[in-house]
């Protein structure tokens, strides 16, 4: 995926209300932009790093930019823009490039299923049944670590959604969690336990029910994002 129009460079000078970003462009525009993450971006941003960003020229839009990445305190490049995740993941899919998931005969998008009101992320439809596939973003890294974790905040929804696949596989239908790593530089993926203990509880009963965990790294440039290899989950 490339970025058109290419992406514009910035330093972060202060996120705040947790959807806007104060940033002084590469030509000393001050900037308010949209922060398309709702988590606490722990260890993916620091005030005076380098950011980059979409610019939007819609009169009927309030901010004219969006920020989509950002350099880590760890020096890594990270996207921010979790958005960005699901679009990623379904080119991959297309493109047979997530080799656990390739051959089916058809991919719909936001599925309602579930006991708790839930939409999957894709399902996908093989002739011996389908798969359902939820997808989160990963930019939580660490210093002298190439281990990444999830989540960098408390997720009452990321464990809701590990309830529901952990059901389905109780039931014998495919359930599948897919971390897309939006962080370079990073080997494996883990838990936060200590950030989120009940998230990392639930994880652990999902796969004990048969859920399957999967994640891939995404190369990252401010040219462009692809998944480009598959990763080790630390469970």
């Amino acid at each position: 995926m490339r970025f058109d129009p290419p992406l514009e460079q910035g330093r972060l000078l202060r996120r705040y209300k947790r959807f806007l970003a104060d940033i002084e462009t590469a030509t000393g525009e001050l900037l308010t932009i949209h922060c398309p993450n709702t988590g606490s971006m722990f260890n993916c941003m620091q005030v005076g790093g380098i950011v980059w960003f979409s610019r939007n020229n819609d009169p009927k839009r309030k901010l004219r930019g969006t920020w989509e990445l950002s350099e880590t305190p760890q020096g890594r490049l990270a996207c921010v823009n979790t958005g960005r995740a699901n679009g990623l993941v379904e080119r991959a899919l297309n493109q047979g490039l997530i080799s656990e998931l390739t051959g089916f005969d058809r991919l719909k998008r936001e599925v309602a299923y579930g006991q708790e009101n839930s939409r999957i992320d894709f399902r996908l439809d093989y002739a011996a049944g389908p798969a359902f596939v939820e997808v989160k973003s990963v930019t939580l890294g660490f210093a002298d670590s190439a281990v990444a974790a999830f989540p960098d905040a408390v997720t009452l929804r990321g464990a809701k959604h590990l309830r529901e696949l952990t059901t389905l596989a109780g039931q014998g239908v495919r359930a599948v969690q897919l971390y897309c790593v939006n962080l370079s530089g990073i080997e494996a993926v883990r838990a936060a336990t200590k950030i989120d203990p009940a998230y990392a509880a639930a994880l652990r009963t999902a796969v004990a029910a048969g859920v399957e965990v999967l994640a891939y790294g995404v190369e990252l440039s401010p040219v462009g994002l692809h998944i480009n290899r598959r990763l080790e989950v630390q469970l």
